[in-house]
């Protein structure tokens, strides 16, 4: 007889728990492009799993890599002792990274990259004497993860509420203009001036005071939000000016999402702080990373007595030497397949004009994307409820995977993306919007 799975002791996480346990969506076998349900059927995954599934479902090489590793070293501790892999990991990974940032702190996911993130550049201000920068900047409808310094910065209100003080930061207007910039075709034209919000954040609260400011490149769960024209390169001179440390949040952005190994790079703006996770692995095993600009690290390191621990955080898992070993084999993918670039390439266009071509239908009232992502977001329905979760629903009914934040469904397909999965993609969303009645 076949078990049968009891879904009564998972929690589920940013899940409706009695909505998925009265009609369970079962994902149990994967490879490629494609997930398959438990019932056998075939469903085209549009967002790489949750971002993060860049180099495609079941690519052996990783899980070889893993075993291999597993069998030689299963784990150390990172606390005054090392191992060759995390050492050798790093220096592969700041092979990618923008000039400068040459010095890597290990995590286990992007929420703890994004606090490791922050007490770095804490610590930096107290390193230099700046004993009163202890406050941040963050931006509306931007994600940092979870824990209470991503939630302090992040910008998305449910994610807030009811969790009691947080700490100490202010936020910037969101990007997102569809009255002046619907329907870009990449970066939107109008917009930079909002980047001048953070100069009146600086006088309001005074510049000794501000310790960071903190954006994602491209905001992901807030709807796929894409920086003005000159918008970055505007916030890195405002926070040079003072004296501000600026972290990029490319947890989404990293590893070929925007044909790039980093936003960054693509935008040709450099951040005092990167934060990684995801694409890292391709999302095989956890790992996060920070990225820090080699300045940050020797004014640290150098405050503190010698022989002495220079920075008091880490986590037990800091360099795992397993995932270290899932995450070489995952740079030897994206650079043996060019997967780090393809996004800026002819698939990208495609992909570009397949999602545009979805404009003229009635109920979708802005089309976004840069690289290979992506955003479709739909018009208010009467009755007053955000309707992407039942868009969601319909579209696996078709056969494809989506990820939806209120009107809005995004889209982040594997890198390994073809031009008729783009058209499945964008004959699924043409055919269930069509059904939308606004």
């Amino acid at each position: 007889m076949e078990k049968k799975t009891n879904y009564d002791a998972f929690w589920m996480p940013f899940t409706a728990n009695r909505d998925f346990k009265a009609n369970p969506r079962i994902i149990n076998r994967a490879e490629g492009m494609y997930c398959y349900a438990d019932d056998g059927r075939e469903l085209l995954d549009g967002t790489a799993g949750l971002w993060c599934v860049n180099a495609g479902h079941g690519r052996k090489e990783i899980g070889e890599a893993m075993a291999k590793q597993v069998a030689q070293l299963d784990y150390s501790s990172p606390f005054n002792f090392g191992h060759d892999i995390g050492f050798e990991f790093a220096e592969r990974l700041v092979e990618f990274t923008p000039p400068g940032l040459n010095k890597v702190f290990f995590t286990n996911s992007g929420s703890e990259a994004v606090e490791s993130a922050m007490k770095i550049a804490l610590a930096y201000q107290q390193a230099k004497g700046n004993t009163g920068r202890f406050r941040f900047i963050g931006r509306e409808l931007g994600y940092h993860g979870v824990n209470f310094g991503g939630i302090s910065v992040g910008g998305l209100a449910p994610n807030r509420k009811g969790f009691g003080p947080l700490l100490a930061a202010d936020h910037l207007d969101h990007t997102l203009d569809i009255s002046r910039n619907a329907f870009s075709k990449g970066v939107p034209e109008f917009g930079v001036e909002k980047a001048e919000q953070l100069e009146t954040l600086v006088q309001f609260h005074g510049a000794d005071s501000i310790a960071a400011v903190i954006v994602e490149p491209i905001a992901g769960a807030g709807g796929v939000v894409l920086p003005p024209q000159g918008y970055l390169r505007r916030l890195r001179e405002i926070c040079t000016k003072y004296g501000i440390v600026l972290i990029f949040d490319e947890v989404i952005t990293g590893w070929g999402r925007l044909g790039s190994s980093f936003a960054s790079n693509l935008f040709d703006v450099v951040p005092d702080l990167i934060t990684s996770a995801k694409g890292i692995t391709s999302g095989v095993v956890p790992l996060g990373a920070v990225f820090a600009q080699d300045e940050i690290y020797q004014t640290v390191v150098n405050s503190a007595a010698e022989g002495a621990v220079e920075f008091f955080h880490g986590y037990t898992y800091s360099a795992h030497p397993v995932a270290c070993a899932a995450g070489l084999a995952t740079m030897d993918i994206y650079q043996n397949e060019g997967l780090l670039e393809r996004a800026n390439g002819e698939i990208g266009e495609y992909f570009q004009e397949g999602l545009h071509s979805l404009k003229g239908i009635s109920s979708i009232i802005d089309i976004r994307n840069c690289g290979l992502i992506g955003a479709v977001q739909f018009a208010q329905p009467s009755h007053g409820k955000p309707i992407g979760f039942d868009i969601l629903k319909k579209c696996y009914d078709k056969g494809v995977l989506t990820r939806s934040m209120g009107n809005t469904i995004a889209l982040s397909p594997p890198l390994i993306i073809e031009k008729n999965h783009v058209d499945q993609i964008v004959d699924t969303l043409a055919a269930v919007a069509k059904t939308i009645e606004v």
